[in-house]
Protein backbone atom coordinates (compact mmCIF):
# COMPACT_ATOMS: atom_id res chain seq x y z
CA UNK A 1 0.00 0.00 0.00
CA UNK A 2 1.36 3.41 -0.91
CA UNK A 3 1.21 6.59 1.14
CA UNK A 4 -1.82 7.99 -0.70
CA UNK A 5 -3.96 4.94 -0.01
CA UNK A 6 -2.84 4.77 3.61
CA UNK A 7 -3.97 8.39 4.04
CA UNK A 8 -7.35 7.94 2.37
CA UNK A 9 -8.09 4.77 4.35
CA UNK A 10 -7.16 6.58 7.54
CA UNK A 11 -9.49 9.50 6.77
CA UNK A 12 -12.34 7.25 5.60
CA UNK A 13 -12.01 5.33 8.87
CA UNK A 14 -12.33 8.63 10.76
CA UNK A 15 -15.63 9.39 9.04
CA UNK A 16 -14.58 11.65 6.16
CA UNK A 17 -17.16 11.13 3.39
CA UNK A 18 -16.58 13.85 0.78
CA UNK A 19 -13.63 15.36 -1.10
CA UNK A 20 -14.04 18.65 -2.99
CA UNK A 21 -11.23 18.73 -5.51
CA UNK A 22 -9.59 20.35 -8.48
CA UNK A 23 -6.50 18.14 -8.66
CA UNK A 24 -3.43 18.21 -10.89
CA UNK A 25 -0.39 16.09 -11.69
CA UNK A 26 1.05 16.17 -8.16
CA UNK A 27 -2.21 14.79 -6.72
CA UNK A 28 -2.74 11.85 -9.07
CA UNK A 29 -1.78 9.15 -6.51
CA UNK A 30 -4.36 10.61 -4.11
CA UNK A 31 -6.99 10.60 -6.88
CA UNK A 32 -6.14 6.97 -7.70
CA UNK A 33 -6.44 6.09 -4.02
CA UNK A 34 -10.04 7.32 -4.00
CA UNK A 35 -10.81 4.61 -6.60
CA UNK A 36 -9.60 2.00 -4.11
CA UNK A 37 -11.12 3.46 -0.94
CA UNK A 38 -14.92 3.31 -0.75
CA UNK A 39 -16.96 5.84 1.16
CA UNK A 40 -15.41 9.18 0.13
CA UNK A 41 -17.49 10.96 -2.51
CA UNK A 42 -15.33 12.77 -5.11
CA UNK A 43 -16.84 16.16 -6.06
CA UNK A 44 -15.20 18.20 -8.81
CA UNK A 45 -15.14 21.98 -8.61
CA UNK A 46 -14.18 23.91 -11.74
CA UNK A 47 -12.43 26.53 -9.60
CA UNK A 48 -10.66 26.01 -6.31
CA UNK A 49 -12.74 28.71 -4.60
CA UNK A 50 -15.76 26.49 -5.26
CA UNK A 51 -14.02 23.59 -3.52
CA UNK A 52 -13.04 25.57 -0.42
CA UNK A 53 -16.40 27.34 -0.17
CA UNK A 54 -18.26 24.05 -0.51
CA UNK A 55 -16.10 22.54 2.23
CA UNK A 56 -17.11 25.47 4.42
CA UNK A 57 -20.81 24.81 3.75
CA UNK A 58 -20.37 21.10 4.48
CA UNK A 59 -18.54 21.78 7.74
CA UNK A 60 -21.02 24.39 8.98
CA UNK A 61 -23.92 21.97 8.50
CA UNK A 62 -22.32 18.74 9.74
CA UNK A 63 -19.72 19.89 12.26
CA UNK A 64 -17.27 17.54 10.51
CA UNK A 65 -14.42 18.38 8.12
CA UNK A 66 -14.69 17.79 4.41
CA UNK A 67 -11.54 17.27 2.39
CA UNK A 68 -10.31 19.67 -0.23
CA UNK A 69 -7.70 18.43 -2.71
CA UNK A 70 -5.80 21.28 -4.37
CA UNK A 71 -2.93 21.55 -6.83
CA UNK A 72 0.29 23.10 -5.53
CA UNK A 73 0.56 26.74 -4.43
CA UNK A 74 -1.31 28.36 -7.37
CA UNK A 75 -4.29 26.01 -6.98
CA UNK A 76 -4.40 26.63 -3.25
CA UNK A 77 -4.13 30.38 -3.84
CA UNK A 78 -7.30 30.24 -5.92
CA UNK A 79 -9.12 28.87 -2.87
CA UNK A 80 -7.71 31.18 -0.20
CA UNK A 81 -10.55 33.74 -0.14
CA UNK A 82 -13.15 31.19 0.89
CA UNK A 83 -10.75 29.62 3.37
CA UNK A 84 -10.51 33.08 4.90
CA UNK A 85 -14.30 32.97 5.27
CA UNK A 86 -14.12 29.44 6.72
CA UNK A 87 -11.50 30.58 9.25
CA UNK A 88 -13.77 33.42 10.35
CA UNK A 89 -16.70 30.99 10.55
CA UNK A 90 -14.58 28.60 12.66
CA UNK A 91 -15.47 25.79 10.28
CA UNK A 92 -13.62 22.45 10.38
CA UNK A 93 -11.91 22.00 6.97
CA UNK A 94 -9.08 19.65 6.01
CA UNK A 95 -6.99 20.79 3.02
CA UNK A 96 -4.71 18.42 1.16
CA UNK A 97 -2.26 20.30 -1.09
CA UNK A 98 -0.12 18.33 -3.49
CA UNK A 99 3.49 19.43 -3.81
CA UNK A 100 6.45 18.52 -5.99
CA UNK A 101 8.42 15.42 -5.07
CA UNK A 102 10.87 16.22 -2.28
CA UNK A 103 13.91 15.57 -4.49
CA UNK A 104 12.47 17.78 -7.25
CA UNK A 105 11.84 20.82 -5.05
CA UNK A 106 15.39 22.19 -5.34
CA UNK A 107 15.06 22.62 -9.13
CA UNK A 108 12.56 25.51 -8.95
CA UNK A 109 10.09 24.05 -11.47
CA UNK A 110 7.58 26.47 -13.03
CA UNK A 111 4.78 25.60 -10.56
CA UNK A 112 7.02 25.68 -7.49
CA UNK A 113 6.06 28.19 -4.77
CA UNK A 114 6.22 28.70 -1.02
CA UNK A 115 3.02 26.81 -0.20
CA UNK A 116 3.40 27.08 3.55
CA UNK A 117 3.63 30.88 3.40
CA UNK A 118 0.42 30.94 1.37
CA UNK A 119 -1.37 28.56 3.71
CA UNK A 120 -0.33 29.94 7.09
CA UNK A 121 -2.65 33.01 7.23
CA UNK A 122 -5.82 30.93 6.69
CA UNK A 123 -4.81 27.78 8.56
CA UNK A 124 -5.16 27.14 12.26
CA UNK A 125 -2.94 24.06 11.82
CA UNK A 126 -0.32 23.51 9.10
CA UNK A 127 2.15 20.71 8.41
CA UNK A 128 4.25 19.41 5.51
CA UNK A 129 4.65 15.64 5.19
CA UNK A 130 8.25 14.33 5.14
CA UNK A 131 7.85 10.68 4.11
CA UNK A 132 5.28 8.16 2.84
CA UNK A 133 5.31 6.37 6.20
CA UNK A 134 4.43 9.65 7.92
CA UNK A 135 1.48 10.41 5.63
CA UNK A 136 -1.23 8.41 7.43
CA UNK A 137 -0.18 9.53 10.95
CA UNK A 138 0.09 13.14 9.76
CA UNK A 139 -3.36 12.85 8.16
CA UNK A 140 -4.80 11.59 11.44
CA UNK A 141 -3.29 14.57 13.24
CA UNK A 142 -4.70 16.94 10.59
CA UNK A 143 -8.17 15.46 11.02
CA UNK A 144 -8.00 15.90 14.78
CA UNK A 145 -6.68 19.45 14.38
CA UNK A 146 -9.60 20.44 12.12
CA UNK A 147 -12.00 19.33 14.87
CA UNK A 148 -10.17 21.22 17.62
CA UNK A 149 -12.96 23.31 19.24
CA UNK A 150 -14.63 25.33 17.88
CA UNK A 151 -13.32 24.05 14.50
CA UNK A 152 -10.53 25.31 12.29
CA UNK A 153 -8.84 25.00 8.91
CA UNK A 154 -6.15 22.30 8.94
CA UNK A 155 -3.76 22.14 5.98
CA UNK A 156 -1.52 19.22 5.06
CA UNK A 157 1.08 19.67 2.31
CA UNK A 158 1.74 16.32 0.61
CA UNK A 159 4.76 15.91 -1.72
CA UNK A 160 4.15 13.59 -4.67
CA UNK A 161 6.76 11.00 -3.66
CA UNK A 162 5.17 10.71 -0.21
CA UNK A 163 1.99 9.71 -2.02
CA UNK A 164 3.40 7.04 -4.34
CA UNK A 165 6.06 5.41 -2.16
CA UNK A 166 5.29 2.44 0.10
CA UNK A 167 3.74 3.04 3.51
CA UNK A 168 2.76 0.93 6.51
CA UNK A 169 -1.02 1.27 6.10
CA UNK A 170 -3.82 3.26 7.73
CA UNK A 171 -3.77 4.35 11.36
CA UNK A 172 -6.47 5.10 13.92
CA UNK A 173 -7.43 8.72 14.42
CA UNK A 174 -7.51 10.19 17.92
CA UNK A 175 -10.86 10.82 19.54
CA UNK A 176 -12.10 14.34 18.90
CA UNK A 177 -11.94 16.58 21.96
CA UNK A 178 -15.10 18.43 22.97
CA UNK A 179 -15.26 22.09 23.95
CA UNK A 180 -13.83 23.05 27.32
CA UNK A 181 -16.38 23.64 30.08
CA UNK A 182 -16.73 27.15 31.43
CA UNK A 183 -15.71 27.52 35.06
CA UNK A 184 -18.56 27.87 37.55
CA UNK A 185 -16.84 30.97 38.96
CA UNK A 186 -17.19 32.64 35.54
CA UNK A 187 -20.88 31.77 35.35
CA UNK A 188 -21.50 33.10 38.86
CA UNK A 189 -19.64 36.34 38.11
CA UNK A 190 -21.72 36.97 34.98
CA UNK A 191 -24.92 36.17 36.89
CA UNK A 192 -24.01 38.78 39.51
CA UNK A 193 -23.33 41.29 36.74
CA UNK A 194 -26.70 40.68 35.09
CA UNK A 195 -28.57 41.01 38.40
CA UNK A 196 -27.15 44.47 38.99
CA UNK A 197 -26.61 45.78 35.46
CA UNK A 198 -28.43 48.92 34.43
CA UNK A 199 -28.73 47.81 30.79
CA UNK A 200 -27.04 44.61 29.63
CA UNK A 201 -26.90 42.55 26.46
CA UNK A 202 -25.68 39.11 25.48
CA UNK A 203 -23.63 39.24 22.27
CA UNK A 204 -24.02 35.81 20.71
CA UNK A 205 -22.06 33.81 18.16
CA UNK A 206 -21.10 30.19 17.51
CA UNK A 207 -23.10 27.62 19.47
CA UNK A 208 -24.91 30.44 21.23
CA UNK A 209 -26.97 30.69 18.02
CA UNK A 210 -27.91 27.00 17.90
CA UNK A 211 -31.44 26.01 18.89
CA UNK A 212 -30.31 24.92 22.35
CA UNK A 213 -28.16 28.01 22.77
CA UNK A 214 -30.97 30.37 21.78
CA UNK A 215 -33.45 28.76 24.18
CA UNK A 216 -30.97 29.04 27.03
CA UNK A 217 -30.17 32.65 26.10
CA UNK A 218 -33.89 33.45 26.07
CA UNK A 219 -34.17 32.11 29.63
CA UNK A 220 -31.33 34.41 30.65
CA UNK A 221 -32.97 37.38 28.94
CA UNK A 222 -36.34 36.71 30.57
CA UNK A 223 -34.78 36.52 34.03
CA UNK A 224 -32.40 39.47 33.69
CA UNK A 225 -33.91 41.83 31.13
CA UNK A 226 -30.76 41.58 29.00
CA UNK A 227 -31.04 42.08 25.25
CA UNK A 228 -30.06 39.30 22.85
CA UNK A 229 -27.86 40.48 19.97
CA UNK A 230 -26.04 38.34 17.41
CA UNK A 231 -23.02 38.94 15.21
CA UNK A 232 -23.59 40.94 12.04
CA UNK A 233 -22.67 37.94 9.89
CA UNK A 234 -23.07 34.75 11.94
CA UNK A 235 -21.68 31.53 10.53
CA UNK A 236 -24.89 29.67 11.35
CA UNK A 237 -28.04 31.04 12.94
CA UNK A 238 -31.16 29.00 13.68
CA UNK A 239 -34.25 31.11 13.00
CA UNK A 240 -38.02 30.97 12.61
CA UNK A 241 -41.27 31.40 14.41
CA UNK A 242 -40.67 28.63 16.97
CA UNK A 243 -37.31 30.00 18.10
CA UNK A 244 -36.30 32.95 20.27
CA UNK A 245 -35.53 36.00 18.16
CA UNK A 246 -32.32 37.98 18.43
CA UNK A 247 -31.34 41.42 17.24
CA UNK A 248 -28.71 41.43 14.49
CA UNK A 249 -25.93 43.97 14.97
CA UNK A 250 -26.08 46.42 12.03
CA UNK A 251 -23.27 46.51 9.50
CA UNK A 252 -22.40 50.20 9.33
CA UNK A 253 -20.49 51.31 12.45
CA UNK A 254 -22.52 54.43 13.19
CA UNK A 255 -25.79 52.48 13.09
CA UNK A 256 -24.24 49.65 15.09
CA UNK A 257 -22.98 52.10 17.71
CA UNK A 258 -26.45 53.63 17.99
CA UNK A 259 -27.93 50.17 18.56
CA UNK A 260 -25.55 49.57 21.49
CA UNK A 261 -25.73 53.09 22.94
CA UNK A 262 -26.61 53.13 26.61
CA UNK A 263 -25.37 49.61 27.35
CA UNK A 264 -23.69 49.30 30.71
CA UNK A 265 -22.55 45.69 30.27
CA UNK A 266 -21.90 43.47 27.23
CA UNK A 267 -21.57 39.71 27.80
CA UNK A 268 -19.67 37.87 25.05
CA UNK A 269 -20.86 34.35 24.22
CA UNK A 270 -18.77 32.28 21.75
CA UNK A 271 -17.61 35.40 19.95
CA UNK A 272 -15.38 38.42 20.36
CA UNK A 273 -16.14 42.05 20.99
CA UNK A 274 -17.72 43.74 17.94
CA UNK A 275 -15.55 46.13 15.97
CA UNK A 276 -16.12 48.19 12.84
CA UNK A 277 -15.51 46.32 9.58
CA UNK A 278 -13.40 49.24 8.33
CA UNK A 279 -11.75 52.28 9.80
CA UNK A 280 -13.56 55.56 9.13
CA UNK A 281 -12.43 59.09 10.01
CA UNK A 282 -13.63 60.13 13.47
CA UNK A 283 -15.40 56.78 14.03
CA UNK A 284 -14.16 54.53 16.88
CA UNK A 285 -13.10 51.02 15.90
CA UNK A 286 -14.86 49.53 18.94
CA UNK A 287 -18.64 49.47 18.54
CA UNK A 288 -19.79 49.28 22.18
CA UNK A 289 -19.76 52.48 24.26
CA UNK A 290 -16.44 53.22 25.92
CA UNK A 291 -18.02 53.07 29.37
CA UNK A 292 -19.65 49.71 28.66
CA UNK A 293 -18.03 46.87 30.62
CA UNK A 294 -17.12 43.73 28.66
CA UNK A 295 -17.54 40.27 30.19
CA UNK A 296 -16.65 36.89 28.63
CA UNK A 297 -19.09 34.13 29.52
CA UNK A 298 -17.67 31.67 26.99
CA UNK A 299 -14.80 32.01 24.52
CA UNK A 300 -15.35 30.54 21.03
CA UNK A 301 -13.49 27.34 21.99
CA UNK A 302 -15.54 26.83 25.17
CA UNK A 303 -18.93 25.16 25.76
CA UNK A 304 -21.23 28.12 25.11
CA UNK A 305 -24.46 26.11 25.24
CA UNK A 306 -23.56 24.59 28.59
CA UNK A 307 -22.50 28.00 29.93
CA UNK A 308 -25.80 29.60 28.88
CA UNK A 309 -27.78 26.80 30.56
CA UNK A 310 -25.70 27.18 33.71
CA UNK A 311 -26.18 30.96 33.64
CA UNK A 312 -29.94 30.56 33.29
CA UNK A 313 -29.98 28.16 36.23
CA UNK A 314 -27.88 30.57 38.29
CA UNK A 315 -30.50 33.24 37.61
CA UNK A 316 -33.33 30.82 38.53
CA UNK A 317 -34.71 31.38 35.04
CA UNK A 318 -37.72 29.40 33.92
CA UNK A 319 -38.14 27.90 30.50
CA UNK A 320 -39.70 30.33 28.04
CA UNK A 321 -42.24 29.04 25.49
CA UNK A 322 -41.63 30.40 22.01
CA UNK A 323 -44.04 28.52 19.81
CA UNK A 324 -46.06 31.04 17.84
CA UNK A 325 -49.08 30.67 15.59
CA UNK A 326 -48.08 29.37 12.14
CA UNK A 327 -48.65 32.63 10.29
CA UNK A 328 -46.62 33.08 7.13
CA UNK A 329 -45.00 36.44 6.34
CA UNK A 330 -47.03 38.54 3.93
CA UNK A 331 -46.04 37.89 0.31
CA UNK A 332 -44.92 40.96 -1.62
CA UNK A 333 -46.54 41.95 -4.88
CA UNK A 334 -45.90 44.50 -7.62
CA UNK A 335 -42.49 45.64 -8.86
CA UNK A 336 -39.39 43.84 -7.66
CA UNK A 337 -37.52 45.64 -4.90
CA UNK A 338 -35.31 44.20 -2.16
CA UNK A 339 -38.35 44.46 0.13
CA UNK A 340 -40.78 42.61 -2.15
CA UNK A 341 -38.14 40.04 -3.08
CA UNK A 342 -37.38 39.36 0.57
CA UNK A 343 -41.03 39.00 1.50
CA UNK A 344 -41.70 36.55 -1.35
CA UNK A 345 -38.80 34.30 -0.35
CA UNK A 346 -39.70 34.52 3.36
CA UNK A 347 -43.32 33.63 2.60
CA UNK A 348 -42.51 30.60 0.43
CA UNK A 349 -39.42 29.04 1.99
CA UNK A 350 -40.29 25.58 3.36
CA UNK A 351 -39.66 24.43 6.90
CA UNK A 352 -36.08 23.23 7.27
CA UNK A 353 -34.73 25.49 4.54
CA UNK A 354 -31.03 26.27 4.60
CA UNK A 355 -30.90 29.95 3.59
CA UNK A 356 -27.49 30.96 2.23
CA UNK A 357 -27.17 34.74 2.33
CA UNK A 358 -24.81 36.54 -0.01
CA UNK A 359 -27.43 38.96 -1.22
CA UNK A 360 -25.41 41.77 0.37
CA UNK A 361 -27.34 45.04 -0.04
CA UNK A 362 -30.47 43.20 -1.28
CA UNK A 363 -30.94 40.59 1.46
CA UNK A 364 -31.61 42.51 4.71
CA UNK A 365 -35.37 42.83 4.00
CA UNK A 366 -35.57 39.05 3.74
CA UNK A 367 -33.83 38.63 7.10
CA UNK A 368 -36.37 40.91 8.75
CA UNK A 369 -39.35 39.22 7.09
CA UNK A 370 -38.16 35.65 7.78
CA UNK A 371 -38.39 36.00 11.57
CA UNK A 372 -41.92 34.52 11.29
CA UNK A 373 -41.05 31.96 8.60
CA UNK A 374 -40.98 28.25 9.51
CA UNK A 375 -37.83 27.14 11.36
CA UNK A 376 -34.77 27.36 9.12
CA UNK A 377 -30.99 27.77 9.16
CA UNK A 378 -29.36 31.02 8.03
CA UNK A 379 -25.74 30.96 6.77
CA UNK A 380 -23.85 34.21 6.22
CA UNK A 381 -20.73 35.57 4.56
CA UNK A 382 -18.48 35.59 7.63
CA UNK A 383 -15.14 36.98 6.50
CA UNK A 384 -16.19 39.59 3.95
CA UNK A 385 -14.46 37.84 1.02
CA UNK A 386 -17.23 37.79 -1.58
CA UNK A 387 -17.84 34.76 -3.75
CA UNK A 388 -18.93 32.39 -0.95
CA UNK A 389 -22.68 32.12 -1.64
CA UNK A 390 -22.92 29.62 -4.51
CA UNK A 391 -20.16 27.32 -3.17
CA UNK A 392 -21.53 27.51 0.38
CA UNK A 393 -24.95 26.46 -0.90
CA UNK A 394 -23.34 23.60 -2.81
CA UNK A 395 -21.62 22.19 0.26
CA UNK A 396 -24.70 22.66 2.46
CA UNK A 397 -26.89 20.80 -0.06
CA UNK A 398 -24.47 17.88 -0.20
CA UNK A 399 -24.30 17.79 3.59
CA UNK A 400 -28.10 17.85 4.04
CA UNK A 401 -29.71 16.33 0.93
CA UNK A 402 -33.06 16.05 2.73
CA UNK A 403 -33.32 19.84 3.19
CA UNK A 404 -34.07 22.49 0.55
CA UNK A 405 -31.39 25.14 0.03
CA UNK A 406 -32.16 28.68 -1.11
CA UNK A 407 -29.26 30.94 -2.03
CA UNK A 408 -29.88 34.69 -2.00
CA UNK A 409 -27.04 35.74 -4.27
CA UNK A 410 -25.90 39.19 -5.39
CA UNK A 411 -24.97 39.38 -9.07
CA UNK A 412 -21.53 40.96 -8.68
CA UNK A 413 -20.24 38.53 -6.06
CA UNK A 414 -21.92 35.62 -7.84
CA UNK A 415 -19.56 36.08 -10.77
CA UNK A 416 -16.60 35.21 -8.56
CA UNK A 417 -17.61 31.55 -8.27
CA UNK A 418 -20.45 30.94 -10.74
CA UNK A 419 -18.74 27.63 -11.62
CA UNK A 420 -20.49 26.23 -8.52
CA UNK A 421 -23.65 26.04 -10.64
CA UNK A 422 -21.98 23.36 -12.77
CA UNK A 423 -21.18 21.31 -9.67
CA UNK A 424 -24.78 21.69 -8.48
CA UNK A 425 -26.02 20.40 -11.84
CA UNK A 426 -23.57 17.51 -11.93
CA UNK A 427 -24.49 16.38 -8.40
CA UNK A 428 -28.23 17.03 -8.88
CA UNK A 429 -28.42 19.26 -5.80
CA UNK A 430 -31.67 20.85 -4.61
CA UNK A 431 -30.38 24.42 -4.60
CA UNK A 432 -32.61 27.28 -5.73
CA UNK A 433 -30.61 30.43 -6.39
CA UNK A 434 -32.46 33.74 -6.30
CA UNK A 435 -30.05 35.98 -8.16
CA UNK A 436 -30.46 39.60 -7.01
CA UNK A 437 -29.61 41.47 -10.21
CA UNK A 438 -29.19 45.16 -9.44
CA UNK A 439 -26.47 45.39 -12.12
CA UNK A 440 -23.95 47.01 -9.78
CA UNK A 441 -21.57 46.66 -6.88
CA UNK A 442 -24.16 48.50 -4.83
CA UNK A 443 -22.23 48.41 -1.55
CA UNK A 444 -19.43 50.44 -3.14
CA UNK A 445 -21.92 53.04 -4.32
CA UNK A 446 -23.25 53.28 -0.77
CA UNK A 447 -19.75 53.62 0.66
CA UNK A 448 -18.97 56.34 -1.89
CA UNK A 449 -22.05 58.28 -0.78
CA UNK A 450 -21.09 57.82 2.87
CA UNK A 451 -17.69 59.28 2.02
CA UNK A 452 -19.42 62.46 0.91
CA UNK A 453 -19.51 62.07 -2.88
CA UNK A 454 -22.85 63.57 -3.89
CA UNK A 455 -22.72 62.25 -7.45
CA UNK A 456 -20.46 59.40 -8.60
CA UNK A 457 -18.02 60.34 -11.34
CA UNK A 458 -17.15 58.40 -14.45
CA UNK A 459 -14.35 56.47 -12.73
CA UNK A 460 -16.65 55.44 -9.89
CA UNK A 461 -19.33 54.34 -12.33
CA UNK A 462 -16.77 52.36 -14.32
CA UNK A 463 -15.84 50.39 -11.20
CA UNK A 464 -19.31 49.91 -9.69
CA UNK A 465 -21.80 49.40 -12.55
CA UNK A 466 -22.17 45.96 -14.15
CA UNK A 467 -23.31 47.17 -17.55
CA UNK A 468 -22.10 47.48 -21.15
CA UNK A 469 -22.72 44.55 -21.43
CA UNK A 470 -25.24 43.42 -18.82
CA UNK A 471 -24.71 39.98 -17.36
CA UNK A 472 -27.15 37.38 -18.72
CA UNK A 473 -27.57 35.06 -15.74
CA UNK A 474 -30.18 32.94 -17.48
CA UNK A 475 -27.69 32.10 -20.22
CA UNK A 476 -24.85 31.66 -17.72
CA UNK A 477 -26.87 29.19 -15.64
CA UNK A 478 -28.29 27.24 -18.57
CA UNK A 479 -24.80 26.96 -20.04
CA UNK A 480 -23.78 25.04 -16.91
CA UNK A 481 -26.80 22.77 -16.88
CA UNK A 482 -29.01 24.68 -14.43
CA UNK A 483 -32.57 25.59 -15.52
CA UNK A 484 -33.06 29.35 -15.24
CA UNK A 485 -35.60 32.09 -15.81
CA UNK A 486 -35.69 35.87 -15.46
CA UNK A 487 -38.40 37.69 -13.49
CA UNK A 488 -39.17 41.38 -13.13
CA UNK A 489 -42.09 41.41 -10.66
CA UNK A 490 -42.77 39.96 -7.24
CA UNK A 491 -45.68 37.91 -8.59
CA UNK A 492 -43.47 36.32 -11.25
CA UNK A 493 -40.82 35.60 -8.65
CA UNK A 494 -43.40 33.82 -6.48
CA UNK A 495 -44.54 31.64 -9.39
CA UNK A 496 -40.99 30.68 -10.38
CA UNK A 497 -39.88 30.08 -6.79
CA UNK A 498 -42.84 27.78 -6.10
CA UNK A 499 -42.07 25.82 -9.26
CA UNK A 500 -38.35 25.58 -8.52
CA UNK A 501 -38.94 24.36 -4.97
CA UNK A 502 -41.35 21.69 -6.22
CA UNK A 503 -38.90 20.23 -8.74
CA UNK A 504 -35.74 18.27 -7.89
CA UNK A 505 -32.31 19.56 -8.82
CA UNK A 506 -30.86 23.05 -9.05
CA UNK A 507 -32.65 26.13 -10.40
CA UNK A 508 -31.73 29.78 -10.82
CA UNK A 509 -34.12 32.73 -10.88
CA UNK A 510 -32.64 36.02 -12.07
CA UNK A 511 -34.61 38.66 -10.17
CA UNK A 512 -34.09 42.03 -11.89
CA UNK A 513 -34.18 44.81 -9.29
Amino acid sequence: MNGAESLMRTLAGAGVTVCFANPGTTEMPLVAALDRVPGILPVLGLFEGVCTGAADGWGRMTGRPALTLLHLGPGFANGIANLHNARRARTPVLNLIGDHATWHATHDAPLASDIESLARPVSGWLHAVRSAKDLAPDGARAWAAALEPPGQVATLVVPADCQWEEADGPVATPQARGPRAVASETVDAVARTLRSARQAALFLGGQGLSQAGLHAAARVAAASGARLICETFPARLERGRDLPSVERLPYFPDTAAQSLAGLSDLVLVATREPVSFFGYPDVPSRIAPEACKRHVLAAPEEDARGALDALADALDARRVPHRRAPVRPARGTGPLTPESLGSVVAALQPEGTILVDEGLTSSLPHFLAAASSPPHTHLCLTGGAIGIGLPLATGAALACPERPVIALQADGSGMYTLQALWTQARQGLDVTTVLCANRSYRILEIEQARAGAAEPGSATRAFTQLARPELDWVALARGQGVPANRVESADALARELERALAEPGPHLIEAVL
